[in-house]
C-alpha cells in the first residue's frame, strides 16, 4: 500500500468478512478525504497499521500486552504521515517485537477495524482506523518487547482474547486453513 490512492483502490476492492467490517468501509473512504488522515494531528481519527503475525502452521499468533491500553493486541501503530501502510506495519512489528524475519502472506489487506482510543495525557479520545496485514514468522525467532508493552507472547488461536476484532481475524485465519 504505497499511497492514499492505492489504499482507496484496495478498500474499494476489499470484501468485508461481516456486517461490522462492511460499516467500516465508507468511514475509511470518508477519512481519506482529510489531508492529514495519516497524522496524529487529525484529532478525531487517524489511520494506523498493524500486523497479524502467524506461526507457519497458523495455529498461534504473536501478541503483545499493550502497556497503555492494558489489553492483548497485535503489534501496530501510527502511520505518522507515512502513506505506505505495509511499511508502517512492518516498522511497528520490528519496533514492538524485535522480530527481524517475517514474510507478508499476501499483498492485499487482511482486515480493517475502527476502534476508540481513550483520552490520555491531554490527547482527546479518538478513533484509530486500523489496516491490518497478515504475516508469517517462526515461533523460534527471537522476540523482545519494548516500552509500549508489558509482555509479548505467541498465543494459540483458541486462547486469543474474546474481542470481536481479534476473533474476526482468528476466524479469517481458520478459513484459510480449510
Amino acid at each position: 500500500m504505497t499511497d492514499r490512492s492505492a489504499l482507496r483502490d484496495a478498500l474499494l476492492k476489499y470484501q468485508p468478512y461481516n456486517a461490522t467490517e462492511a460499516t467500516f468501509l465508507p468511514k475509511f473512504l470518508e477519512l481519506l478525504e482529510f489531508s492529514n488522515c495519516y497524522e496524529r494531528s487529525l484529532l478525531h481519527a487517524h489511520i494506523t497499521a498493524s500486523s497479524w503475525v502467524l506461526n507457519y502452521d497458523m495455529t498461534a499468533v504473536l501478541m503483545l500486552h499493550h502497556a497503555k491500553l492494558n489489553r492483548w493486541l497485535q503489534p501496530g501503530g501510527h502511520a505518522d504521515g507515512d502513506e505506505n501502510l505495509v511499511r508502517v506495519a512492518k516498522k511497528e512489528l520490528m519496533e514492538e517485537t524485535a522480530l527481524k524475519a517475517f514474510t507478508l502472506i499476501e499483498e492485499k489487506i487482511f482486515d480493517i477495524d475502527i476502534h476508540l482510543i481513550p483520552e490520555r495525557k491531554g490527547v482527546p479520545a479518538h478513533d484509530h482506523y486500523d489496516v491490518r496485514w497478515a504475516f508469517h514468522a517462526s515461533e523460534d525467532a527471537s522476540i523482545m518487547g519494548n516500552h509500549e508493552s508489558n509482555a509479548l507472547s505467541w498465543v494459540p488461536l483458541e486462547e486469543t482474547p474474546d474481542e470481536e476484532s481479534i476473533q474476526r481475524m482468528v476466524t479469517k485465519t481458520q478459513l484459510w486453513l480449510q
